[in-house]
This record gives C-alpha cells, sequence and structure tokens, in this order.
C-alpha cells in the first residue's frame, strides 16, 4: 500500500512540475547573446516585435520558402590568411577567402548560408551548406569583423581564422 501512495505522490509532483508556465528558473542568467523572443529563425525580418517596435539591430532567417539575409556589405570582399595569397598569381592561394551577398567561396570550396542565419551591420552566423571535391557538408560559422581584419570561427571542430583584407 505504501508503494501506491508513493507512486500517487510522484505523479501528482510530476504533473505539478510539467503544468509550470514559466520552463526556466528565476535565477538563471545564462541567456547572455540569445535573440529577443520576436526574433527567431523563421521570422521575417523587420517583424514587429510585442509591443509594436520594429527590431533593427538583427535579422533572421525569412521563412523556409524565401532566400537567407544577405551577408553584410561591410564583411564582403576578398580576404587573404597571408598577404601572398592576395597577390598569387599561380592559382594557389588556399588562403584567399571570397565573401559576397550571397555566400563564401575558398580554393576548391563554396558555401551558402543555409538556416539559423543572424546578422549585423558587422557580424554574420549560419549554417552554411558546403560543396567542394565531390562532397557536401554543413558547419556552422560565424563572420566577425575586427577593426580592419575578418576572423571567421567554425564549429565542429572549434577553429578561428584571421583574414586581412585584400586590396
Amino acid at each position: 500500500m505504501k508503494s501506491a501512495h508513493a507512486f500517487a505522490l510522484v505523479i501528482a509532483l510530476s504533473v505539478a512540475a510539467c503544468a509550470k508556465r514559466d520552463p526556466v528558473a528565476d535565477e538563471a542568467n545564462n541567456v547572455v547573446g540569445l535573440p529577443p523572443v520576436d526574433q527567431v529563425a523563421g521570422a521575417k525580418v523587420g517583424t514587429p516585435s510585442a509591443d509594436g517596435s520594429v527590431p533593427t539591430h538583427v535579422a533572421t532567417v525569412p521563412a523556409a520558402d524565401a532566400r537567407p539575409a544577405a551577408i553584410p556589405a561591410k564583411l564582403r570582399g576578398r580576404w587573404g590568411l597571408t598577404p601572398g595569397v592576395c597577390t598569387s598569381t599561380r592559382g594557389d592561394a588556399k588562403g584567399l577567402l571570397l565573401v559576397g551577398g550571397d555566400g563564401l567561396q575558398f580554393y576548391e570550396s563554396r558555401a551558402t548560408p543555409a538556416r539559423n542565419v543572424h546578422s549585423s551591420p558587422v557580424s554574420f552566423s549560419a549554417d552554411f551548406a558546403y560543396t567542394g571535391e565531390g562532397q557536401s557538408w554543413t558547419k556552422y560559422e560565424t563572420l566577425t569583423l575586427q577593426r580592419d581584419k575578418l576572423v571567421r570561427t567554425e564549429s565542429s571542430p572549434m577553429a578561428s581564422f584571421t583574414y586581412a583584407r585584400c586590396d
């Protein structure tokens, strides 16, 4: 009989815990860097927030049938890991990165933003869909302008690369 009471108590506590409206603990402080609630993947850029204001600091991925946000103009151009790759005439510029409005181009691969797009005037991050050398893969990357350098950070495995703008 005791086990039936204990089981009933466990069920009652479970239902009460699930009924809580806010799943985030009041003392949680690890939400820095998350987009506002009204800016989630799939929302249209410029969608009014709950208070009627239009957020302008972050663009998000549009609906699935629309094109992702463009890479900001300040990040676009020819970027080199070393000065030599910017001027190479031998076709061996393996450290050259071309950033366009719709994607990235490396020595033997191309990448286009596919989903989870977040953008500001000086940064852009997304799951990029890569193709190259007969293969395709997806990798989450962030491009950030830091002074006059472009920092490309990728995940899985985590790595960071710093590029200088080619003249």
